[in-house]
C-alpha cells in the first residue's frame, strides 16, 4: 500500500499545494480561476490535440475498450438519479444533477497523471480514447434527461441547440476535433508548430492540478452529506467495479488494458459536475461538496484499486 501511495500522492500533493496556496492567500482565488481557464482553454486542448493527432485510432476506438467504461458511467448516472429521487426525495431536475455527479469522472486532470505514473506513458492510449467522447457522452445524456424530466424543459429543437453549444464551445472538444482532423488527413505538422504544441502540452497537467486545488477552496462541505456519500461510493467504487467485470471477465481484455480503463473510471467527480448543476441551478451544493469529498477520498480509493488490479 505504501508503494502505491508513492504513485498517487505526488498528484494529490500538487492539488493540495494549490488548495493551501489559495486558502492561506498566497495565491488569489481569481488567479486559480485564470490558471484553470488557461489550462482548459489552451494547454489541455493542446495536450489532447497532440495525443489524438498521433493516436492509432483503429487500435483504441473499439467497443470492448469503450463499453466497460461507458456502461459503468451510464449505470452510475441512473443509479445516482434514482437514489436521489427515492432515498433523498429530490425533485426530478435535482435528481438528474445528482446523477450527473455520479456520471462525470475527472479522468483528464487526475486520471492521466495518475495512470502515467502507475503504468507509464505508453499505457495512456485507451485513456485518450475514453476522454475523446467523455464530454459529448456526458452532456448529451445529462442534458437530454434533464430536459425530459424538469417541468420547465425546453422543446426538442432547443434542447439539441443547448447540447451542441455545450459540446462545441468547449476548448477540449475543439482540441480533440482538430486532432482527429490531422490524424484522419494524414497531414504532418511542421516541426516548429509541433514543438510549440508540445511545450504547451507539457504545462497542461501540473498547472491544471494546481489550479484544481485552488478552486476546491470554494467548494466547502455545505450540506446533503448523505447524497455526497452516495455519489462517492458510486463514483469511486461501483463505476470501476463495473468496468473491471465487463473489461476483464466479459470482454476478456488483457489486464494491462483493463487496469487503465478501471483506473480511469475510479476517478472522483470532475469540475464539470458543478458546471452542469450551475447551468440548471439544481443541486449545486451537493455537486460542489461531491467534488471536494471525492477528490480527498480518491487518495485512498485509487491506491486500493491499483493494489487490487496488481493482485489480479
Amino acid at each position: 500500500m505504501l508503494a502505491t501511495l508513492t504513485i498517487v500522492l505526488p498528484v494529490f500533493l500538487v492539488v493540495g499545494a494549490g488548495y493551501l496556496a489559495v486558502y492561506f492567500k498566497a495565491f488569489r482565488e481569481d488567479h486559480a480561476d485564470g490558471l484553470m481557464r488557461f489550462t482548459q482553454t489552451f494547454a489541455i486542448p493542446g495536450l489532447l490535440f497532440a495525443a489524438v493527432a498521433n493516436l492509432d485510432l483503429a487500435a483504441v476506438f473499439k467497443p470492448d475498450i469503450l463499453l466497460p467504461f461507458y456502461i459503468g458511467s451510464g449505470t452510475s448516472f441512473f443509479l445516482g438519479m434514482v437514489g436521489a429521487r427515492v432515498i433523498f426525495k429530490r425533485r426530478p431536475g435535482e435528481s438528474v444533477a445528482v446523477g450527473f455527479s455520479c456520471l462525470y469522472a475527472n479522468s483528464l486532470l487526475l486520471g492521466l497523471p495518475i495512470i502515467e505514473r502507475a503504468y507509464g506513458a505508453d499505457s495512456l492510449e485507451p485513456v485518450y480514447a475514453i476522454v475523446a467522447i467523455h464530454a459529448p457522452f456526458s452532456y448529451i445524456l445529462g442534458i437530454t434527461v434533464m430536459e425530459l424530466v424538469r417541468a420547465d424543459g425546453r422543446r426538442l429543437d432547443q434542447t439539441i441547440l443547448v447540447v451542441l453549444k455545450a459540446i462545441f464551445s468547449n476548448g477540449l472538444m475543439i482540441g480533440l476535433l482538430l486532432g482527429f482532423a490531422v490524424n484522419l488527413s494524414g497531414m504532418a505538422l511542421p516541426d516548429t508548430l509541433s514543438s510549440a504544441v508540445n511545450m504547451l502540452a507539457r504545462a497542461a497537467l501540473p498547472a491544471a492540478l494546481f489550479g484544481l486545488g485552488g478552486i476546491l477552496v470554494r467548494y466547502g462541505l455545505r450540506h446533503n452529506l448523505g447524497e455526497v456519500a452516495m455519489i462517492t461510493v458510486i463514483k469511486l467504487g461501483l463505476h470501476p467495479l463495473i468496468a473491471l467485470i465487463l473489461g476483464y471477465y466479459v470482454f476478456n481484455l488483457p489486464m494491462e488494458i483493463t487496469r487503465v480503463i478501471v483506473l480511469t473510471a475510479a476517478m472522483s467527480p470532475g469540475v464539470n459536475t458543478f458546471v452542469f448543476a450551475y447551468m440548471y441551478d439544481r443541486a449545486k451544493g451537493t455537486a460542489a461538496s461531491a467534488i471536494l469529498v471525492g477528490t480527498i477520498a480518491a487518495v485512498v480509493s485509487v491506491s486500493l484499486w491499483i493494489n487490487l488490479l496488481d493482485a489480479l
